[in-house]
Formats: C-alpha cells, structure tokens, sequence
C-alpha cells in the first residue's frame, strides 16, 4: 500500500527564516526544510517533571551527569544531542566560519594556458556497457562504504560524476571563431584577393580574423576564470560514507558504488537506489534479503515513464517552498495504490518536476530509484549511487540534445543583424557592378579598378568582422563583473534578460527581511508556567539539528534564555512519533514517553492549536485578540498546546516571531521603482503580517491572500489585472508564484523571481530571468539563471544596474557597427557609379582593422543605466545607424568634392587623394563610437587611449603614404581631379591637421542631430514592445482550462487506458 507523506511546518504557509543570516549555511543553506524525526537512545531518566506533577525538582537535583563532550552528537541520545547544539550553537559556527576563511582555490597563472582551471569540468571517459555499473560494486555496507583505494579506477571508467558537454577540441575551438555567416564573408574575401594577386589585402583580411579570434577567446577565457572560480562554491556537494565515516565530497566526485545520504533541502547528486532511512539502519539487512530476491525493478529508468505515470494519477504531496508557503495534500487512489508495489514506509520525498512534469511530489521506498538533479523535499535516507551522471536518467536525455547551442533572444538579434547586413552588401555590390557596366569597368584586370576588385572591398566594409566578438566579449567581462559582485550568471543570456526585467517578483525573508527571526515574548494563558510551554514548542520540532527548519531552530536556540526549560527536556524525554506539518491541519505534533506518561505536543497556526482545546470565550477572546495584536506588528504567531494521557487538550499560548526588515531595503525599493522595476512581495505569511511589512518597507497596501488568485471564480482579464495592480501576494503555495510569473508574462511583461527552495525550481525556470537567492538550495540554484551569494534585495537592484550597462554598451556598439557599414557602402558604392573611383582594397582593410582595434575596448567602456528597463527595438538601431551611415557618407563626399576645385577648397592642394580618403573616413569612423555611447557619462580611459592609437597610426599612414601603392595611389576619375595628387603617396602636414580638424567638426554635427534624434518620442517608441498587453478572450479561455483535468482510467475489461477531460472537483481547488 502505498503511504502519503504530509509537509511539516508551523501553521499557515510562512516564510521560511533562520535564527540568523549565518545559520543559512549551517542547515544547508534551503529555507525549504522540513522537520525530520531522528530519533535515537532514550535519555536518563529522572530529573524535572511538568507543571501538573507531584514532584518537581529543579536544576541542582539531576540525578545523571552529562555525557563527556568528548563523545560525538550523533552517539548520543536525542535530547542531550539537543542540549549539546543549543550549548555549542555560536561556539561551533564561529569555528566553522574560522576554518572555511582563509582557504582558497589555487588559480594558475595567465600565462598557463596548457593548465585547467581548477573549477573547471572534464568529461567522463567512455564507457563500454552504456555506464551499467557491475553488480559487485553495488555490494557496499551503509556504514562502511567502499574504500578510497577503488575510487579512481571506477572514476577512469565512468567519469566524473557531472553533466558536461563532451571536452572541447582546443582547435577545434579556436576553428569556432572563424565560423559564422559574417566569418563566411570575410573568408570569402580572402580568398578572391588570393584570386587577384592582391597579397598584402589577403595577409591583412586573415590577421583581422586571426586578431578576432585571439581577443575572443582570450577575452571570454579570462571572464569565464573568474566566473568559475567563484561557481565553485556553490558546486552541489555529498555526503558519503568512505573508509568507514561519512564525509561531505563534491557531488561530481561520486562514482558508482557509493554510499551517499540524502537529505531535505539537497539536489540528489546522482541516480541513485534507496536503501532504508538514515534513522533506521538496521533496515539495510531486509533490503540486501529483498535485492537478492529480485523484489526491486530491474529497469529503474522505467519508473519515469510506467510508475510516474500512476503516480501523477494518484496523488502526491505539494511541499512547502523555499519561503514555506505551504502545500496541497491529494489522496492516493486506491487502484494505484493496489498496483504500487512498495516495502516498508516512505524513505524521502522527491520534487521531480524536472522530469516528468509534475510539481507534486513523489514518495520513494525501500529500493526505488532517485534521479540526478531531482530535489530531496522531505526525510533523510541512505542510498547507492548506482551510475554516472552521464549515464543517469537525465544525462542520456541530455545526449539526445547534446551539441545544440541555445543563446535565445539574443543569438536571435545577431543572427537578424548580420543576415540583414549580408542582404545589404549584396545589393550594394549589385548596384557597383550596374555602375561598372555603363561605365565600361573591366571585371578583373587589368589594374585595380575592376569589378571585381570593388566586389572585394564591399565585401570587407559591409560585414562587421568583430561584432559577435565583440558583443559576446561584453557579456563575458560583464558576468566577470557580477561574480566580482557575488552574482554567478549561470549563462551570459541571462546579462540580458536581467537588464530588461521590469517586474521584480521576491520572497521577502532574507530578502526584503534581514533573515535574523527572533523570539518576542510569549503571550501565556493565565495558570501556565513559560518555561513549560517552551519546553513543549521544543519537544514539537524536529531534532534532526543537522537539518533544522528555521523556525524549529529559533524555538529550540531560544532556550538558552529558559535554563528550566532545558531542564525539563534532560529528564529522560523519548519520541514515540513524530508527525511533520501538513496543511490540513495546520499543526506539528509530536508523541512523547516521559515515564509511564504519554504526552502529545502541539505546535502550528494558532487557530488550528486552539480548535484542538476547550477552553472559556474568555481565554478564546482574549488569545484571538492577541493573535491579531501580533500580526498587526508583522509577527507571526505559533499556538501551542500538549495533552497527557487521556486528559483534554491544555492551551499553554502563543510564541511571536518576529524576522526585520533589513535597513536598506526600503530605500532599495524607492531606487528599484525609480529603475521602473516595481516590486511584488510573495510571501507565505498571513495576510496580516504581509500587509504590515509592506507598509514597513513601502511597497504598499495592495495585498491579497492567494486565494484570491486561484480560487474566487475571477474571470481571466480580472485575475491578470489583480496581479498586475498588486503589491503582493500572501499564504502562497509554490504553484501561486508560478501562476503570478505566468500571468504577468501573458501581460507582456519581463519577471525576474527570486526564490531558495526546492520548490521554488518551477517559478525560476519559468520566469524570464530566475534568481537564486543567498543561501538557496541547490535544486533552486541548478533551476536560476543568476545565484547570488550575498544576502538582501539591494545585491539584485545593483545587478540590475550593472546588466543594464553592459547591454548598453553592446547597444552602441551595434548601432555603431552598423552605422558604419553603412558609410562605406553608400560612399564607396555611389562613387563607383559616378566617379569610377574608390578607396585601395588595402587601405579599406586597415579602416576595418582600425575600427575592430579601437573599439575592443567596449567592453570596458563606461555606461550609464537607463532609468528603465531596456531591449534591443531593433527599428529604432536601423533607422538611427541609417541616418549616421548618411551623415557619415556625406562628411566624406564634401571632403572628397573640394579635390575637384582648383583651390583645394576645405583642405590643402598636395597630398594623396588615397591617404586624404582614408585618414578623414579612419577619424570619422573611430569618433563615432563616442556619439553612440552616449554622453551621459566620461568614456573609459581603455577605450579613449584605443582609439587615440589608431588614430595616430592612420595619421602616420596619410603621411607617409604607406600602403599607397605606385604613383601615389591615382585612380583615373571621370571628371578628372583638379587636387595635386603627389607621385610618392606622402601628404603635407597643414593638409593632415586640416583634415583633424574637417573630421572633428563632421562629428560634432553629427553629435547634434544624434542628440536630437534622442529627444524625439516616435523615434524613441520605435521597436517597443507592449510590457501590458490584454487578450481577453486568450486569458479567459487559459483560467477555465486551469480549471479542467485528465482523469486516467484503466480499462479492465480491454486493457486500454482511457483519458478523459473533466473539471477539478471543489475541494480539490480549495484545498
């Protein structure tokens, strides 16, 4: 028969919170855990007994010593192990944090390139029986594991134990920045000047490629260092039982044979097969009787398609998330159930929405398997990894995709700009060769003035050489930049889509709150003792003190200031049952033997606590009353009760908790709404407390329970405008976050959501840009597309500013880049057709090369941040380059005109009409860069000094006339040129500082109506998308088909499965 396991917790859904910002790393770092029943030894007896018995000693009258410090808390019984954490809590987590600092990763010198870094992943080795471990490795005691001496030779074999794409050729990888359409052309160019004898444009064309191929891979090498080396940190880790002790490992360490301990709050590290709980070890006798049975499935990725299947049929249990927002329970069906075949009780709960689909989650038995990368959502156990990663479940369905490059939006926009681009040159070439024949123009020789040869330098101008250089380069020194702010973006893309969030949905402990919940004081019933109903609150938590709810952990460290109440739990307590929280009813209740004395204790939402008891309208009225007192506070209330015997339930009171906003939240959320990026607060406390730290942090009032949101019979266009106008939303289950994302998606708009629990994965997979927060579990950090490793909302505010930057500058550069293009295209192409005339194909290069040396430094480039958020709107970047491509374009036909008059007009009469071109097209081109940036604030002095170097080579170029050619570089023009154009290519010095000055003033004309174009609000608008869209006939049919569900039967007659679409019944949408 097959059992469901309930969620614990303390009442209403609540926001999970610690004792202090510290304790997120001590109890694994998820606020998405659970209460675990260890129990273990049975404490002395004697000692203090409860208000209500005949003797009560007090401390001074204890009967047994305490055990030796000496001996470990895991041997000792359950309450003295608890003693002992309340006692060293600050003293061992001092300790800790001593020991962790000062160790660090040791990083190999730039200049190593033949080394690893050491964050860096290595692919498995192949393996020959498609990764099926021999059944003589999976033989491995619990308590003993397998030894060291064997972990290579499985590793050798199977590799390491982590997803990774097959191990990267380096040339094969360095042969990958040379591909791609605009690669394609520039290669293409080459090989026709190799066509033409023209080997100086050839050598130069190939050492741009090979310049952008070296910035590239430097560039991204060095970003992806500093990435790695923080990632490390928050690599997922084991624990795992070698050599006869456990030891926590990295996960990707693992190898077949391995005995490994799972526990709430962790991602399973690998496939894996259950072998009993970890509080009950004697178990692994019947599992090796039932394996050597064959009890189990033989093929244990069929649970996934067969049992998975019943199992989303039947029901399962909807774990409160990171924030513990509570659950949903469902009851099994009783034909699945009798199908089911399962021995002994639920071992663990696992979250495998990863997999299958379903956010419910699955209890798993003695010899089920678990998945890699699946969350443990409840209960510890021990279990053997039964293969690599590479061969689990899910590394074999990530083969079937392996190779496949997914850059999203914005591979798109390149992909757009650089196939327009393409069509462009094209056309322009087109227009150049019908010029050419009306003028005559021989196709190839002889001399330079062939089709051919303005083919070839269309080509090299029209495509941008170094724009995915450079762009990728930006986001890559970007995410170098986050990590440096303890922001790890998990994929550049992510850069992006931050920068154009514009609703910041968070959960509010840790961050808007400072993650410090502390206990206020209680509220008694009159006639009960405090220490006594702190000694309840204790014996109704979880003592697993390795993996201690946050609010568990503040009840049980609360002792420290009530000595008599840890006295009471010395006395010789013992747990019968420990029965975790589940939503229906809202409590946590534990069995307890004191004696011959049976006590049930009670600890959850205060009406749930008082629904348990009898008490006068006096004593209901007046704890009513102080429950609301306290949530009008912002606190959040714990009722607690405890029966003896076959006695009535007692009220012994309330328990105020009490988590403060931190200090720069407030002002954080003042300079996010300034950002326009309003935040929407999804907590898992009453609407109450809700409303109340939303007043406190100036979010506002708008706050509804979430109950308004999924079930009030609200058509679809009026629950996509509550969710929009809201502020916030309280008691939230997982699935209401995910519905929040979903809707305001539907709207248009760009989520980001935060989130630390298992069950938060969904939600942060949905959203446009998941977060996972500072202390977050691993399942919530491998589901984010950015984990922050510092705690509060102003981390995730200055992330948004800095993603903001960097797109900005990859948006001027763009804009450059095409502007530029532009130019030469329109110049070079027009005088063709009217002249017969164009710049050398080997000056052409060098204006390419100059333009990709001068604005590497882009991405180190100064930006300001948009007051709101930002996209590409690709329309406006055309229609603003075209016009600079103009602007552009004409600055260098005024220039190249006055050569046609006697006087020399704006420039002097002597020098190479060659060098004249390509210094004043240099200088103009280099400066651009300048107006596109914008002015709002002073350029790097990286970028500065790069492009004040080039200038000064294309200088001396014009000068000296290098690159000229014979006779100086003449082309013959129709009509002839009146300038004197000199026979060796040099140029006089005053006609060099004219054109400076000439080009300066093109750009500062430029600069004006770019600045004027900024101001226009059509032109600003152009290429926006709608962030509130409304389809309201979309959103209603989408709400009534939330509504519907498939109902699976099976046939017993046909043996057929029959899926019937039918509405949800009401108390399952209540529920």
């Amino acid at each position: 028969m097959s059992f469901i396991r309930k969620r614990n917790g303390h009442g209403a859904p609540t926001d999970d919170v610690e004792a202090n910002a510290a304790s997120a790393s001590n109890s694994g770092g998820s606020n998405d855990q659970g209460h675990e029943h260890v129990q273990q030894g049975e404490a002395p007896a004697g000692g203090l007994a409860p208000p209500g018995e005949e003797h009560i000693k007090f401390p001074g009258h204890l009967p047994t010593p305490r055990p030796s410090q000496s001996r470990a808390s895991g041997d000792l019984p359950e309450y003295e192990a608890l003693d002992r954490y309340i006692t060293n809590f600050d003293a061992e987590r001092r300790a800790s944090m001593v020991s962790t600092a000062g160790k660090s990763r040791k990083k190999k010198k730039w200049w190593q390139f033949w080394k690893s870094d050491p964050a860096e992943a290595t692919g498995p080795h192949p393996v020959q029986d498609e990764g099926k471990a021999p059944d003589s490795w999976l033989n491995a005691h619990i308590k003993e594991g397998i030894p060291s001496s064997v972990v290579e030779e499985r590793r050798k074999r199977f590799g390491w134990n982590e997803l990774t794409a097959e191990k990267e050729d380096m040339l094969q990888k360095i042969f990958g920045y040379f591909q791609g359409p605009i690669l394609y052309v520039m290669e293409i160019a080459a090989l026709l000047a190799v066509g033409l004898n023209d080997w100086i444009d050839f050598g130069v064309i190939c050492g741009i490629l090979a310049l952008n191929a070296f910035v590239g891979f430097y560039q991204e090498k060095q970003a992806a260092d500093v990435v790695a080396s923080l990632k490390g940190d928050i690599a997922m880790k084991a624990t795992v039982v070698r050599d006869g002790h456990e030891q926590q490992i990295l996960a990707r360490e693992l190898v077949p044979g391995d005995i490994v301990v799972l526990q709430e709050g962790q991602t399973i590290p690998g496939d894996a097969q259950l072998i009993c709980s970890y509080n009950r070890p004697q178990d692994y006798d019947e599992f090796i009787a039932l394996r050597n049975e064959d009890k189990f499935e033989n093929d244990p990725t069929a649970e996934v398609d067969e049992k998975e299947e019943k199992t989303k049929a039947a029901a399962g249990t909807e774990e409160k998330g990171g924030e513990g927002e509570g659950e949903q329970t469902k009851a099994a069906d009783d034909d699945v159930d009798d199908e089911s075949v399962h021995y002994g009780q639920p071992l663990i709960a696992c979250d495998q929405s990863a997999i299958t689909g379903e956010s419910l989650a699955v209890d798993k038995y003695m010899g089920d398997v678990v998945y890699y990368t699946t969350g443990c959502k409840r209960d510890k156990a021990y279990a053997i990894i039964t293969t690599s990663a590479r061969y689990s479940f899910v590394g074999k369905t990530a083969n079937l995709v392996q190779g496949t490059k997914d850059r999203g939006h914005f591979k798109a926009v390149m992909d757009s700009i650089g196939t327009t681009l393409l069509v462009l040159v094209m056309f322009w070439i087109l227009v150049a060769w019908i010029g050419g024949f009306f003028h005559h123009i021989p196709i190839a020789y002889p001399g330079v003035q062939t089709l051919l040869h303005y083919a070839l330098i269309l080509l090299i101008i029209g495509v941008p050489v170094g724009l995915p250089v450079v762009t990728t380069t930006t986001l890559a020194v970007g995410a170098a930049y986050l990590a440096k702010q303890k922001a790890i973006v998990q994929k550049l893309t992510a850069i992006e889509s931050l920068a154009g969030v514009n609703v910041l949905c968070s959960d509010k402990t840790g961050t808007l709150t400072a993650n410090k919940l502390s206990l206020r004081d209680p509220y008694l019933v009159e006639g009960q003792d405090v220490n006594w109903m702190m000694a309840v609150a204790a014996l109704a938590s979880s003592h697993n003190i390795a993996s201690l709810d946050p609010i568990d952990k503040v009840t049980i460290l609360t002792l420290k200031k009530f000595p008599k109440a840890r006295e009471i739990l010395r006395q010789g307590w013992k747990t019968d049952k420990f029965t975790p929280f589940d939503p229906v009813s809202k409590r946590i209740t534990s069995e307890c033997r004191l004696g011959n004395d049976r006590y049930i204790c009670a600890k959850g939402a205060p009406k749930a606590v008082l629904n348990l008891t009898t008490v006068s309208d006096e004593v209901r009225q007046e704890y009513n009353a102080r429950t609301r007192d306290f949530a009008r506070r912002g606190f959040r209330s714990l009722g607690v009760a405890y029966k003896k015997n076959n006695e009535d339930w007692v009220l012994l009171g309330l328990l105020s908790m009490f988590d403060p906003p931190r200090e720069d939240t407030a002002q954080t959320i003042v300079e996010a709404q300034a950002l326009g990026v309003p935040v929407k607060m999804l907590t898992g406390d009453a609407i109450a407390i809700a409303k109340e730290t939303c007043k406190m942090l100036g979010l506002g009032t708008k706050v509804y329970n979430s109950t308004k949101l999924m079930h009030s019979g609200l058509t679809g266009t009026v629950q996509h405008d509550l969710v929009e106008r809201a502020d916030g939303f309280a008691e939230v289950f997982p699935e209401h976050k995910y519905a929040v994302v979903e809707m305001l998606q539907q709207r248009g708009s760009l989520t980001a959501m935060t989130g630390d629990g298992v069950n938060d994965a969904p939600s942060l997979k949905k959203a446009d840009c998941g977060i996972a927060v500072e202390g977050a579990s691993e399942a919530a950090q491998a589901a984010a597309d950015i984990v922050f490793l510092a705690p509060g909302l102003s981390t995730i505010i200055l992330s948004i500013k800095t993603s903001r930057q960097i797109f900005q500058r990859m948006k001027a550069y763009v804009q450059y880049r095409i502007a530029l293009c532009l130019h030469l295209e329109i110049y070079l192409t027009t005088s063709m057709v009217i002249i017969n005339e164009t710049i050398r194909p080997d000056l052409i290069v060098f204006i390419a090369l100059f333009a990709d040396l001068a604005t590497v430094a882009v991405a180190y480039d100064n930006a300001h941040v948009e007051e709101r958020p930002v996209e590409w709107q690709l329309k406006k970047i055309w229609v603003v380059s075209i016009i600079l491509g103009l602007l552009l374009a004409a600055g260098t036909w005024i220039a190249r005109g006055t050569m046609f008059l006697r006087s020399g007009g704006i420039i002097q009469r002597f020098g190479s009409i060659q060098e004249v071109l390509f210094l004043q097209v240099a200088l103009t081109e280099n400066w651009l860069i300048f107006v596109t940036r914008g002015g709002k604030t002073w350029p790097s002095w990286q970028l500065v000094f790069a492009i004040f170097g080039v200038d000064v080579i294309a200088t001396i170029f014009c000068l000296f006339g290098w690159l000229s050619g014979s006779g100086g570089g003449v082309m013959e023009t129709t009509p002839p040129t009146a300038f004197n154009n000199s026979s060796n290519g040099w140029t006089d010095i005053v006609t060099v500082v004219v054109i400076w000055l000439y080009s300066l003033g093109v750009i500062v004309f430029i600069a004006i109506i770019y600045y004027v174009l900024q101001r226009v609000d059509w032109i600003n608008d152009l290429g926006r998308k709608d962030r509130h869209k409304q389809d309201t006939h979309l959103e209603n049919i989408l709400v009534h088909l939330n509504k519907l569900a498939i109902e699976h039967e099976i046939d017993s007659k046909l043996g057929v499965d029959r899926y019937t679409l039918v509405e949800k019944a009401a108390a399952e949408e209540e529920e």
